[in-house]
């Protein structure tokens, strides 16, 4: 249930969505001081989440930053949580990903450059209705193109959330007598702080490795301060997404 709720809400409240019955509201209403009301707010709701600077400034705030290379120590294990691929896209002969694939070219790179002696791939299906491959396997797939050893890739494939992946995780690395010292956590910037703090709740106070940024560097040109642009809305969508996840695994005890 907890599951389900959560993926809905997370729908639900996303500014665009908001925005959109904002102005439906007002043209129905008959009121008219809170038709106005109603379809000020609404424009300046477009507006606010519109702006591409406002929008990447919030991601920025809230991304956790990069390690370079050089700045690193070796580790036994780095454990990749998944969340990046499609399904249900044909021919189904191929892994296809999307925004987040650094996930994947990244752990190859630290497997490569030798900062990393295994791999740890966590991660079913994460769908609510439709079922799908899990995405562990999708991954693995995809490191053995890169050249990884299929020896070396390690999978959890039953889990479908960040909080279910942390428990599964923790026994597993109990069984293979891995130490939290020995580990690297691998995920997308903007999910660290919510996947930390899982991992952490169960024990597991790992080091982090942030991939697949949504933001650029920061400037003041006209078309990002004044121009509105869908990908501020994408910015935010992603955003409360993930501010929403975290209230919500906070009231069920998984943060």
């Amino acid at each position: 249930m907890f599951f389900v709720l959560s993926k809905v809400l997370g729908y639900l409240i996303q500014p665009f969505t908001i925005v959109c019955v904002l102005f439906i509201v007002s043209v129905l209403i008959k009121n008219t001081k809170w038709r106005k009301r109603t379809f000020w707010t609404a424009f300046v709701m477009l507006l606010f989440f519109s702006n591409d600077f406002i929008a990447n400034e919030a991601m920025r705030a809230w991304e956790v930053k990069a390690k370079p290379f050089k700045e690193m120590r070796k580790y036994k294990l780095a454990i990749v949580l998944t969340g990046s691929t499609q399904g249900d896209l044909y021919p189904s002969d191929r892994v296809y990903f999307s925004k987040g694939a650094d996930r994947v070219v990244h752990t190859v790179q630290l497997y490569k450059l030798g900062l990393v002696e295994k791999i740890l791939i966590s991660g079913g299906s994460g769908r609510l209705v439709t079922e799908d491959e899990p995405e562990a396997n999708k991954f693995r797939s995809a490191m053995i193109l890169m050249g990884v050893p299929e020896e070396v890739i390690l999978i959890e494939n039953e889990t479908r959330n960040t909080a279910e992946s942390a428990i599964e995780v923790q026994k597993l690395l109990k069984q293979m007598n891995y130490k939290s010292e020995d580990c690297l956590l691998v995920t997308s910037a903007f999910h660290m702080r919510r996947s930390i703090a899982c991992y952490r709740k169960v024990g597991l106070n790992i080091e982090t490795f942030s991939t697949d940024f949504y933001t650029h560097q920061r400037n003041f040109y006209p078309d990002t301060l004044f121009i509105p642009k869908l990908e501020a809305f994408s910015l935010w969508q992603r955003l409360i997404k993930e501010w929403v996840g975290i209230v919500a695994y906070k009231f069920a005890g998984y943060i």
